[in-house]
């Protein structure tokens, strides 16, 4: 089993509901258990502003999916959920997105697959969850834990606690 961080996000319609919903069928999978989800946070958008502001959590997981399995399981979601991707607006609203934080300690740089997430370090709104979860966890890139790359954010987006752990 691979221990898996996955960040979820919605900004469209029960942002709540969508990401219970994402929660549940992640966990429909005999090859995903929960281990654990953070609190939810509602968060500032980045890059497209003019949107709704998102709420979102982070879960960690065990799986026995391959990183490519689970990228296809998450997208398959996402699309179950309503998911349009915009090509030529990747930071448009959503009704939901997952992404892989982390897959164990692997590095993966391909076309349709990076892990760690390549803008991970970068954002609070996949930070402050994280640090609920294991805020010593280490980048495997940037060799800095998540508390440490939370500390050195330079302009961090606004981020709010909206709700206790989903589910456990």
């Amino acid at each position: 089993m691979s221990i898996v961080y996955l960040g979820l996000g919605s900004n469209m319609g029960d942002r709540v509901g969508y990401i219970q919903q994402a929660l549940h069928l992640l966990t429909d999978s005999p090859e995903i258990t929960m281990v654990q989800t953070s609190s939810f946070y509602e968060t500032e958008p980045v890059g497209f502003k003019e949107q709704e502001w998102f709420v979102n959590a982070a879960v960690e997981v065990q799986t026995t999916f391959t990183p490519e399995e689970l990228l296809t399981h998450c997208q398959a979601i996402e699309s179950r959920l309503g998911r349009v991707r915009d090509p030529d607006n990747q930071d448009g609203p959503r009704t939901i997105d997952l992404d892989i934080l982390f897959y164990d300690a692997q590095v993966i740089s391909a076309k349709h697959l990076m892990i760690p997430h390549p803008r991970f370090h970068e954002r609070a709104y996949a930070l402050v969850p994280m640090l609920e979860l294991n805020d010593s966890l280490e980048h495997p890139i940037i060799h800095q834990s998540v508390t440490q790359l939370h500390q050195n954010l330079k302009s961090p987006e606004e981020v709010f606690l909206y709700g206790t752990r989903g589910i456990h």
